[in-house]
């Protein structure tokens, strides 16, 4: 079965469960599994999932009741916890796959009130989404060692700064963790592309060997895939086709 596409998945998920996704990694809060798990079975506790969920332990929760629905109805599914609640793209939408793959072979066609089913809890999950850990645990600004006050002027006015500093690095990780999401779909993708052209390059040969001219829907292709846009310039050194790339 052919794999479905980010906007297909994100359209199924918005409309089954009555939601306003815009990424796929807004998934790794694991509420949508658990809804969507829900929409088949019609009896996950969603009192137990909360579906705004914002924080890493919150995330675990959720995941926590998926994986025992997976246990209770013998699903043989691994749910790798660790690693969708860090909220990437390409983890999540792997497993977003898995879930429509198996929600068409099981789903029976009743209906299915979604807001019904969670009380109308509210699901306001961020597009832009990394989870917070509670506490300020690693950050090494504003905190206390071994019970000393830290070193300061004005004790009474350090609490602001400190704050402020702690809000910049939080927005901090949260932007580097997107960006390292964002950095791995575009090498996705890129890997997809060179495939292609790997192909495209090996039937070109094929059909030079064999003295047969390239039909226009080829040449098409070709022409898509060496495009440039204004500003940009191809490298003088282009490594061969044939040269095996280390991604």
């Amino acid at each position: 079965m052919a794999a479905v596409s980010r906007t297909d998945l994100l359209a199924w998920v918005n409309e089954l469960l009555q939601l306003n996704y815009t990424k796929i990694e807004q998934c790794g809060t694991g509420a949508a599994y658990c809804q969507i798990l829900d929409s088949v079975y019609g009896d996950i506790p969603m009192a137990r999932v909360k579906m705004n969920a914002k924080h890493e332990y919150e995330f675990v929760a959720n995941f926590k009741v998926l994986q025992n629905t997976f246990k209770a109805k013998k699903i043989d599914k691994p749910i790798l916890i660790e690693k969708l609640v860090k909220c990437k793209m390409q983890d999540n939408l792997e497993f977003l796959q898995w879930m429509k793959r198996f929600w068409d072979s099981n789903y029976g066609g009743q209906g299915y009130d979604a807001v019904a089913r969670r009380k109308g809890a509210p699901t306001d999950t961020p597009a832009t989404i990394a989870p917070l850990r509670s506490g300020s645990a690693g950050l090494g600004v504003g905190g206390r060692s071994g019970g000393k006050t830290p070193i300061s002027g004005h004790r009474a006015g350090s609490a602001q700064p400190n704050e402020a500093i702690q809000n910049l690095q939080a927005q901090l990780r949260e932007m580097s963790s997107h960006m390292e999401g964002l950095e791995k779909e575009r090498d996705f993708y890129f890997a997809k592309l060179r495939d292609i052209e790997i192909l495209v390059q090996q039937q070109a040969e094929a059909l030079e060997r064999s003295g047969q001219q390239q039909d226009e829907t080829f040449k098409d292709i070709q022409k898509i895939l060496y495009s440039t846009e204004d500003g940009f310039e191809v490298p003088d050194s282009v490594a061969p086709a044939d040269e095996e790339e280390t991604f």
